[in-house]
């Protein structure tokens, strides 16, 4: 295929194509980006997905949600966002200005991370990657730490840029969620 062709393909990728380009399961991906729009437009906000990847990647923000899942898949999903976009898509969820970190942000941030999960569970509950169970979300505030991964699990990472006009800098405005699943 000529340069072209390809760039001509590329500036009309769906989200099908783009993952597959990625190497990364559709099904997963698909999941993924419906649920997190989804959530974000029951907060009043949206964000547009930049990324798909089938690797882990460095989550930068300073809130991270996780929950665990087990049914055909076990494993995890995890939401990690900066705090200026934590507190912008909970003050959206609940009416109520913030301003900054609290305990009530930390809470939104859990809130969200359910919502977005039980959007996947949902969209993946006719698949192969279906589970019934979902943990109650813990919330990790901070930066710097690392997850370590095992070999043969399914991965999918995307990454949504938040349209907040107001952030100034890309870390700010960015979320991920990522899956890591085992099917059993």
């Amino acid at each position: 295929m000529n340069s072209w062709k390809w760039a001509k393909n590329m500036a009309t990728a769906t989200t099908e194509t783009a993952t597959s380009l990625a190497g990364t399961n559709n099904i997963l991906a698909e999941a993924v980006v419906h649920s997190v729009e989804k959530a974000l437009t029951m907060c009043g906000t949206s964000a547009r997905c930049v990324g798909v990847a089938r690797v882990p990647l460095r989550e930068n923000g300073l809130v991270t949600g996780i929950i665990g899942v087990h049914g055909r898949v076990s494993g995890f999903i995890t939401v990690n966002m900066s705090e200026t976009m934590a507190i912008n898509v909970v003050e959206g969820l609940l009416q109520e200005e913030f301003g900054k970190l609290t305990s009530q942000i930390v809470d939104g941030a859990g809130e969200l991370t359910n919502m977005i999960c039980g959007g996947i569970k949902s969209q993946l509950s006719k698949t192969t990657f279906s589970f019934q169970g979902i943990t109650v979300p813990s919330v990790i505030v901070g930066a710097g730490y690392q997850m370590a991964f095992a070999r043969g699990l399914e991965f999918v990472s995307a990454s949504f840029e938040h349209d907040n006009s107001e952030a100034i800098m890309l870390d700010d405005r960015l979320l991920s969620v990522s899956m890591c699943f085992l099917k059993l």
